[in-house]
C-alpha cells in the first residue's frame, strides 16, 4: 500500500469519525431507545450503534482493499 492510499485512507476515516460525533452530539440518532421513570433511566442506543457498525465496516473495508 502506497502512502497516497494510506493518506486517502486516514482522511475517510477522520470525516467519519467527525461525523459519528456531531451524531452523538447532537443527541443521537431517530431510533434510539431511552425510557425515563422516575428514578429510573434505560436508555439503547439501537440506530447509533447500526450506524456505528456500518461505518466501521465501510472504513475497514476501504483500509483492506488492495
Amino acid at each position: 500500500m502506497d502512502s497516497s492510499a494510506v493518506g486517502k485512507a486516514l482522511i475517510v476515516v477522520g470525516l467519519l469519525v467527525v461525523a459519528v460525533g456531531a451524531v452523538l452530539l447532537l443527541g443521537g440518532l431517530p431510533g434510539d431507545i431511552a425510557v425515563k421513570r422516575g428514578n429510573f433511566r434505560f436508555s439503547f442506543p439501537l440506530a447509533t450503534c447500526l450506524a456505528l457498525s456500518l461505518l466501521l465496516t465501510l472504513a475497514l473495508a476501504l483500509l483492506n482493499r488492495r
